[in-house]
């Protein structure tokens, strides 16, 4: 039996979760919402990070039912993500593992979302879309790696959707991509919008500049509505996203199609990338705003398999990055 707890604060969300050999012991998380119009800025998200993470690990001990001596391992996220929220995150986890005496663990954000997603879904050897709001990437696992196929070669679809959102004022809270998703319901009207897919990379940046330019125009000569940019929108960069993963499967031969990441969770496009796999004969796979969104449990699920395979992190070692790419982690714990 072990257990290892996970410290997630890598943007504007902070979660703590513990893992107990493939079950949830617990995963309360908070979230650091600005006002309509306003991005976050790592100051003031590590500043919130701060202000509640000793809660959040008072919570997910209580909710599991355990004490630090029970813990076997602390993981914390290394990077990618903002810098000053993920140097806090690191600095308690550093600090609780002192304390407890316990062994440390600097976890790959991405390899978080991948681990959480083949735990939670049982998806077996997957090509897998990791889609927020700091990345976008296609990947299948090759050779002890989680190889990129494919990448978007500016901005993250996430960041493209959450800029879109300040634009008109869109609210934060939950978050601007469910509030686009459910505004994009109600959209009667397709907008053409630029559709850039470069092989296997995509690009939002134009697609961004373009509807930040126009939608302001469009909208006070009424040629359309807000819903029906939101839906403009969606149906573009989402037809971008299953273009590329279905090349990728076809390269890999894969049939099953994982999806992570917070706009994993939204329904157009675990639609629209169903509508490929049926047609194609192939699974999808993908879980719920629980598990999808950034949590503390994903960190401490990858750390779990990190662990029993022999990784261990030196307290000389355990610094943050801001780029830490998927493909750099050595994947010890699977065949």
């Amino acid at each position: 039996m072990t257990i290892v707890i996970g410290f997630e604060g890598s943007a504007n969300k902070i979660g703590i979760g513990i893992i107990k050999d493939g079950e949830v012991l617990s995963n309360p998380r908070r979230t650091y919402i600005t006002p309509p119009g306003q991005g976050f800025m790592p100051s003031d998200t590590a500043r919130h990070h701060r202000g509640v993470i000793l809660t959040v690990l008072k919570e997910a001990l209580e909710e599991a039912g355990l004490k630090p001596a029970d813990i076997d391992c602390v993981a914390y996220t290394k990077g990618p993500g903002m810098g000053a929220p993920l140097v806090t995150v690191a600095i308690v986890a550093r600090t609780v593992a002192q304390l407890w005496g316990k062994p440390l663990l600097g976890v790959n954000h991405c390899i978080g979302h991948i681990e959480m997603g083949r735990l939670i879904t049982k998806a077996n050897n997957p090509t897998v879309l990791y889609v927020s709001g700091g990345n976008t990437q296609v990947i299948a696992y090759s050779e002890r790696r989680y190889r990129i196929f494919g990448e978007t070669i500016d901005i993250a679809v996430g960041n493209c959707l959450d800029r879109f959102a300040r634009v008109i004022k869109i609210s934060n809270d939950p978050s601007p991509g469910y509030n686009i998703e459910q505004m994009a319901k109600k959209g009667k009207r397709y907008v053409e919008l630029p559709y850039t897919v470069k092989g296997m990379d995509v690009s939002f940046s134009g697609i961004l500049s373009y509807i930040e330019e126009a939608a302001n125009k469009m909208l006070s000569a009424d040629q359309c509505t807000p819903e029906d940019l939101c839906f403009s929108l969606q149906e573009t960069v989402f037809a971008m996203l299953v273009e590329i993963t279905e090349r990728a499967m076809a390269h890999c031969g894969s049939q099953e199609v994982l999806i992570v990441g917070g706009v994993g969770c939204n329904l157009r496009l675990q639609e629209m990338m169903g509508v490929m796999c049926q047609e194609r004969g192939a699974k999808l796979f993908a879980t719920d705003e629980r598990f999808c969104i950034d949590n503390g449990a994903m960190i401490a699920q990858a750390g779990w398999e990190m662990f029993r395979s022999g990784h261990v992190t030196q307290l000389d070692d355990s610094w943050i990055t801001q780029r830490y790419r998927t493909d750099e982690v050595e994947v010890t714990w699977r065949d």
